[in-house]
């Protein structure tokens, strides 16, 4: 009877052992996404008001300035951070692909800053780009008085201040998968390239590069669903000034849910984002569920 109970037992366990981690993600993060929903669809604004009210939030949503300010903050962070993170990690994968000696040092150095906070990036970039302090002060003290690189206090410019942040952070974690790529490439293959004569362009731009597609396509994934979540960063660097300059839809979220007390128009904004994700995600997994 206890050897029968003892090998139900041991079918059963990875079920006994799962079963609470998925009741617990049922609950606290799907169970939370559909009460975020509904609520964007009532009253709510200090507490939440469960009386459905239409699309009501939605319409206060997309006639509030600030949140057109933040989609176009967005926007410009979102292309301007996968542009360059895809674009500077794939150089440096290139150049540590040539195994040079020093290759695990350099690897290194370029991975540090993903290791690091976005709560820390920001800190430490507010002080490299703060204009009493860091680069501005620095330049102007080695004697170049008309230097000016006010960048973070400028509302035009402090954008493109929090993508230079992002882009030193992230950079090497694209760096590192593209690489990973790279060495998955048949050796053969580029040995055949190069007897048939072709340069080490043509070998990359004809060979390499199609065959990592699938690396390009997550890494776009993995950075897009960092840009669309960027608060931390912000919140540390700007704070999403000066005035609501750098305000992005996570900081917007935050700022009407806990400061303003609009929970409704916050959890409208939630779901804006949310469907942002779903828009980017849905039509990669079935593009790669259908190629498979």
């Amino acid at each position: 009877m206890s050897s029968r109970f003892g090998r139900a037992l041991e079918r059963r366990l990875p079920l006994i052992v799962v079963s609470p981690l998925f009741a617990a993600s049922l609950v606290f993060v799907y169970g939370f996404i559909l009460w975020t929903v509904w609520i964007s669809f009532t009253r709510s604004r200090v507490l939440p008001n469960y009386e459905f009210a239409g699309l009501l939030q939605y319409e206060r949503l997309w006639s509030t300035p600030r949140w057109h300010v933040a989609l176009s903050n967005l926007v410009i962070f979102w292309v301007l951070f996968v542009v360059l993170c895809l674009a500077i990690g794939m150089l440096l994968a290139i150049l540590l692909d040539q195994r040079i000696r020093i290759e695990g040092v350099i690897r290194t150095i370029y991975l540090y800053p993903m290791a690091l906070s976005f709560v820390v990036t920001g800190t430490v970039w507010k002080w490299i780009m703060n204009p009493g302090l860091g680069v501005e002060r620095l330049m102007q003290q080695a004697g170049f008085d008309s230097f000016r690189f006010d960048w973070l206090v400028n509302p035009d410019y402090a954008i493109y201040a929090v993508v230079i942040a992002g882009v030193w952070q992230s950079s090497g974690y694209a760096m590192a998968l593209f690489l990973a790529g790279l060495r998955s490439v048949d050796d053969e293959l580029l040995k055949a390239a190069a007897i048939d004569g072709a340069g080490p362009l043509r070998i990359y731009a004809r060979i390499v590069l199609p065959m990592m597609r699938p690396v390009l396509m997550s890494v776009v994934i993995i950075l897009s669903h960092l840009a669309i979540k960027s608060f931390d960063l912000v919140v540390a660097l700007t704070g999403g000034g000066p005035g609501y300059a750098t305000d992005m839809p996570a900081t917007f979220m935050y700022a009407f849910a806990f400061q303003r007390s609009e929970l409704g128009l916050a959890a409208a904004s939630a779901v804006m984002m949310l469907m942002t994700v779903i828009a980017i995600i849905v039509p990669y997994l079935y593009s790669e569920l259908r190629r498979r």
